[in-house]
């Protein structure tokens, strides 16, 4: 297949498919989670450790990728984490016993924290060069990604019980996504400008390797609180919606899952015409209104109650809060990395920490109360979205939303 004649799709595409492995492989071992507790006869507890030892390896990854960031470049740094990460879907799999799993799961969070930096600052580097938005669309994709993994881990499981067999096939996959990255990544060379476009605006130093990290601007730290509110929104309806569906709202078993469904759907809809929406009103505008759309949506269907309104709701909360995490780190990679990766550290923490924040407070209360703690975290993304600066969208962007 020849490769795209317009530069922006090209690296649209190869950055696309850096959001989509990373969606897919995260997506690709949750999937098989029980077939793993299985095999190493884990108790609930320790798949809890489990899964947190991949939160804990991307929150303490901060230093480490930003060291990187300036030392390898976005491009050098993606293409390696991405095929790191493909790679410990087998060591996972050949995983002997409980400590080598945990050792595999912190190292899979790293690699996660390194990509997950280092495709956002591609997604960004590309906007500023073609003045053309995209992030939402690649956030987009990741879920696409998600998507995937849970389709082929629904049909590796009917065909074979084997974790093995499954991550092998998911790896071939993966490997073919990183040779399609590789054609299309921006280089760390200077743009026709004589900017870097892979640093995203990043001040040039003569001595990466002397550099101190800095005491993080009152911008930054404002940015990292949208994003730690927004992600964890994000993960609580993901992991909270369908129990709140059955126990608070009384749906059937059969209905209970489409609070998922729905929540997913909206976000990868947004996602698709977010970009849109920035063109048209700007950052600043979407993070503020969508995150009040989603607070106050799911605020009212909690009242309310009943499943209709409580689906409603979950609507409104991924709808609104779909663009959040593509804004914010665009406008985080204007900062700089140091930027980038402590709002991408602070995301991944959200994301992992919002789900069991949410449980604590429902069983210290009830699930109602833990679903309005999810409302009042996009209402609190909507209060710092105001004291971030926005970059307001250059004609170019504002005149075309391009196609994906």
């Amino acid at each position: 297949m020849s490769r795209p004649n317009d530069p922006f799709l090209r690296g649209q595409l190869a950055i696309g498919a850096l959001f989509l492995s990373l969606g897919f492989q995260y997506a690709t071992w949750a999937a098989r989670i029980p077939a793993i507790k299985s095999d190493l006869d884990l108790s609930a507890a320790e798949v809890g450790v489990l899964l947190m030892a991949a939160g804990v390896g991307a929150a303490v990854s901060f230093p480490a990728v930003a060291w990187l960031m300036r030392r390898m470049g976005s491009r050098r740094l993606s293409l390696l984490s991405q095929l790191g990460l493909a790679l410990l879907l087998l060591a996972l799999a050949a995983a002997p016993d409980y400590p080598v799993a945990l050792l595999v799961m912190c190292v899979d969070g790293v690699l996660v924290g390194c990509l997950n930096v280092a495709m956002n600052a591609q997604g960004a580097a590309l906007e500023a060069r073609h003045e053309r938005n995209t992030m939402a669309r690649l956030h987009a994709v990741f879920s696409a990604g998600s998507l995937l993994a849970a389709l082929l881990a629904s049909g590796m499981t009917a065909a074979t019980g084997s974790v093995a067999a499954h991550f092998a096939v998911a790896v071939a996959l993966l490997v073919v996504l990183g040779a399609t990255a590789r054609t299309g990544l921006l280089d760390e060379g200077a743009a026709p400008d004589g900017t870097d476009p892979a640093a995203a605006e990043t001040p040039a130093d003569p001595k990466p390797a002397r550099r101190r990290w800095t005491v993080p601007s009152r911008l930054t730290l404002w940015m990292c609180c949208a994003m730690v509110f927004g992600t964890v929104a994000e993960g609580a309806m993901n992991d909270w919606s369908a129990l709140y569906l059955k126990d608070v709202a009384e749906a059937s078993a059969e209905l209970a899952p489409l609070g998922i469904a729905v929540v997913s759907g909206m976000m990868v809809l947004a996602r698709l015409f977010a970009d849109g929406w920035r063109s048209r009103w700007g950052d600043g505008r979407v993070v503020l209104l969508g995150s009040a759309v989603a607070g106050t949506g799911l605020a009212v269907a909690l009242v309310s109650g009943g499943v209709a309104p409580a689906l409603a709701g979950f609507a409104c909360m991924g709808l609104g809060i779909a663009a959040v995490t593509p804004c914010v780190y665009a406008a985080a990679a204007r900062q700089g990395s140091d930027a980038l990766t402590l709002v991408a550290a602070m995301g991944t923490t959200g994301l992992l920490a919002g789900p069991p924040l949410i449980g604590f407070i429902a069983g210290a209360s009830s699930l109602a109360w833990g679903m309005g703690a999810v409302a009042a975290s996009a209402g609190a993304v909507a209060l710092c979205s105001t004291r971030i600066r926005w970059t307001d969208p250059a004609p170019a962007a504002r005149s075309e939303a391009a196609p994906a």
